[in-house]
């Protein structure tokens, strides 16, 4: 069964990498295109899922590259918008592991910007999942905006989304006021380990999970770096261990693992409305294939995920 169409909503943001300059007095950027939603559609269309980004992109070179980028991969952007608004710039600085730490310049960028007007335009009748989360839903004032198309759109889709929490942007306590809100509009629900912290620091996993069970996400997903994937389906839990792989960064693992559950469940028909048919195994084979995405984005510099080809000769060379 084909993949019918993802719908993403949410930032593209230019994330900027210091690299060595020629002179101690200078710094030189690496810029490439990231922030999550924007980082789980290109993956997702990369999968092979149709793949729609509502975005609202900035004429500025950032902007401009990030058509290109989103474009090249083959996301439909024909409802983003043509935004009058700067572009967001994030700067990240790589630990040892990998691991990014962002500052942002994200004051009165485009992508917060949402009115109802625009959202009123947007077709979902070709929309079998619609996934959005990170800063779209808390930063104003297009926040309160993308809630109500979210609680409009849930009537005939299936609702994804990711916290993704900045703290460096908006206090953990605005993402743990509305959380509960959007359990009750999401049917998944996709979160890091540090996600997990910031909002309930010192809950256990499983804890947590019956948590946003309660509040209505039917699916919960928690990634756990190299501890690999905790699921949890209405209480009926899951582990599923991460895929070796040697590190070049963490950059837009958790967005890869996202979409490469997303086309899983999505390909084999489970996406669509309130996740009615899935059951423990669906979710245990959607996150192994998952993990495998998120491996391989690790394994490149940025927000790179693969193309469906890499993991189809990846596929074979296990078969051989």
């Amino acid at each position: 069964m084909s993949p019918r169409q993802i719908t993403v909503l949410g930032e593209c943001v230019a994330d900027a990498f210091a690299e060595p300059a020629s002179t101690s007095s200078e710094l030189a950027l690496r810029v490439l295109p990231g922030g999550g939603p924007a980082n789980t559609a290109v993956a997702l269309a990369r999968l092979g899922t149709p793949a729609r980004f509502l975005a609202r992109l900035s004429g500025d070179v950032f902007g401009r590259l990030f058509r290109t980028h989103l474009e090249a991969s083959g996301v439909d952007l024909s409802s983003a918008v043509r935004a009058a608004e700067p572009s967001t710039l994030a700067v990240a600085e790589l630990d040892d592991q990998g691991q990014a730490a962002f500052s942002f310049h994200a004051q009165n960028t485009a992508d917060w910007q949402w009115t109802a007007e625009e959202l009123a335009r947007v077709d979902l009748s070709e929309t079998t999942c619609l996934h959005t989360g990170s800063l779209a839903l808390v930063r104003e004032p297009g926040a309160a905006v993308v809630e109500d198309f979210l609680a409009t759109a849930a009537a005939g889709r299936t609702i994804s989304i990711d916290p993704n929490v900045r703290p460096l942007l908006v206090h953990p306590d605005v993402y743990r006021a509305r959380l509960a809100h959007w359990c009750a509009l999401a049917d998944v629900l996709r979160l890091s380990e540090d996600d997990l912290e910031l909002l309930l620091p010192g809950t256990q996993p499983e804890q947590a999970c019956d948590t946003w069970h309660a509040a209505g996400a039917r699916l919960v997903v928690i990634t756990r770096g190299a501890d690999g994937v905790l699921a949890s389906l209405d209480g009926e839990r899951i582990q599923v261990p991460a895929v070796p792989t040697a590190v070049a960064d963490t950059v837009g693992a958790g967005d890869s693992f996202t979409a490469g559950l997303l086309h899983h469940l999505g390909a084999r028909g489970l996406l669509g409305g309130r996740l009615s048919e899935l059951r423990l195994d669906d979710v245990a084979e959607a996150c192994r294939f998952a993990v495998q995405v998120a491996a391989l984005t690790c394994s490149v510099a940025g927000p790179n995920p693969p193309w469906q080809s890499r993991l189809a000769q990846l596929a074979t060379a296990d078969h051989a």
